[in-house]
């Protein structure tokens, strides 16, 4: 059956990318009130679309900020499994614009590249799901199995208002099992199957010393400089090994067994000097820096200030400095026992003649894994592989999706994970683009995968 749907997406192609093109020339940024009334028009757009595909139940909910829209297509008597497709329709700013090449809400191919605003995260990937369920109900009447939709307005800004809306909602999202398409592969071309993220936490650290700034030379040698304090606290978290030395953070660490390390290394390893601009690479005593990005904790100060910061010299010693640190958390982890652990070591090891408040990241979420093995991984692989023509190769991700910890929290349900974007992609930065390999794979590997579930 997939083959009729296939050729429906290669007779339809320009349709389709037209109708996506529509969609990314929507400028739906969340984070700007300015565009409060674009980011609505976006949901309509979904709203529109999924009706007209033939869903029955199609509404946008409120959700407190911007509208989730909500689909639900039901086979009559049929005991076909449900799915719960998330993705989100809000991108981030595009600032800086004079770094765009073109218009980043004219959608333009350059290079077998569509370069535009979200073409990659995530209006792209959504537009590719349904689209194959489009091309579904065109040429079988109806969809391969049961199917809700769920897609958000607000990702970009941390999904304010989507884990109360999934909570108290459950029996309208509940389903067997859910698939995201808000993620890449290791490589163009190179189909991946991502069976891991991370968990994330942080926290900010203000060190306070005098109630104001100071003459260094009139205070120099009798007050406690607040930066160079910080920078104490700072160095005693982690080693010169990049073991965090922080007591019990490592504790609840679920290890990475020999069979996941042997997954990692036939994954290509990442050429960092050419994609980063660094000399060498850095990792975690024991571990390769695959192992570590993929499978270990991490522990990194976002930024870092205080003091003078304008042009030469300006001789004094500030009152306060802060650092920002978030942590990348892998399974069995707790973030809010690790913001715990990490206050209690910054308080223990704060210098003399200074005080340190500590501030909890309010956002953070616990890491995701299923086993590789799991029946519904191995029917992604195996569509993967069908359409891109190569093996798949399996891999733990050091980022973190925190919607997908919620839906596994609420519901208990198996999460697949189906991205098809890749690191040239340039994910809100200037010049985001998706190939268009991607989008025509992407949309045969779905329909393939839609016939191995049904």
């Amino acid at each position: 059956m997939s083959e009729k749907v296939i050729s429906y997406l290669t007779e339809h192609h320009d349709q389709l990318l037209e109708k996506l093109n529509q969609f990314l020339s929507i400028p739906s940024v969340s984070t700007d009130s300015v565009h409060k009334n674009d980011v609505r028009e976006a949901a309509s757009f979904l709203e529109t679309y999924l009706n007209d595909i033939g869903f029955e139940h199609v509404e946008q909910r409120e959700t407190g900020g911007h509208p989730l829209v909500f689909a639900e297509y039901k086979q009559a008597g049929s005991d076909a499994p449900t799915v719960l497709f998330y993705g989100h329709y809000d991108v981030q700013p595009v600032d800086p614009l004079d770094q765009w090449k073109s218009d980043p809400f004219k959608p333009e191919i350059r290079d077998g590249r569509l370069y535009a605003r979200g073409s990659s995260d995530d209006k792209g990937q959504v537009f590719m799901q349904l689209a194959v369920f489009e091309a579904y109900m065109k040429t079988e009447g109806k969809l391969p199995l049961n199917v809700k939709v769920c897609i958000e307005g607000e990702e970009e800004i941390g999904s304010e208002n989507l884990y109360r809306t999934l909570h108290d909602n459950k029996e309208l999202f509940a389903a067997d099992f859910a698939v995201i398409s808000d993620s890449g592969m290791v490589a163009e071309n190179r189909p991946t199957i991502l069976y891991g993220l991370k968990g994330f936490t942080g926290i900010e650290l203000t060190v306070n010393g005098p109630d104001h700034d100071l003459h260094s030379g009139m205070y120099g040698g009798a007050v406690r400089n607040p930066i160079m304090a910080l920078t104490h606290i700072l160095a005693s978290m982690k080693n010169e090994e990049e073991v965090i030395t922080v007591d019990g953070f490592y504790d609840d660490v679920e290890p990475l067994d020999d069979g996941e390390r042997q997954l990692i290394k036939q994954v290509e390893s990442e050429d960092y000097k050419a994609s980063t601009g660094v000399t060498e690479t850095v990792s975690e005593k024991g571990y390769t820096a695959k192992e570590h990005t993929m499978g270990r904790p991490t522990f990194e100060v976002n930024g870092i200030y205080g003091g003078y910061q304008g042009e030469g010299t300006k001789t004094i010693i500030p009152s306060s400095a802060t650092a920002k640190i978030t942590c990348r958390l892998v399974p069995g982890q707790d973030p809010e026992k690790i913001q715990t652990l990490l206050e209690q070591h910054v308080q223990e090891n704060k210098p003399s003649g200074v005080t340190v408040d500590v501030k909890k990241e309010k956002l953070s979420a616990k890491a995701y894994k299923v086993e590789p093995n799991h029946p519904l991984i191995q029917k992604a692989a195996k569509s993967y592989t069908k359409a891109f023509g190569k093996d798949t190769v399996y891999v733990r991700m050091g980022g973190s999706i925190p919607v997908v910890e919620w839906i596994e929290a609420i519901y208990n349900i198996p999460i697949v994970l189906l991205g098809f974007g890749t690191p040239d992609d340039r994910l809100h930065s200037p010049n985001e683009s998706f190939p268009m390999d991607s989008f025509v794979k992407g949309m045969e590997t779905l329909a393939y995968y839609w016939d191995e579930i049904r």
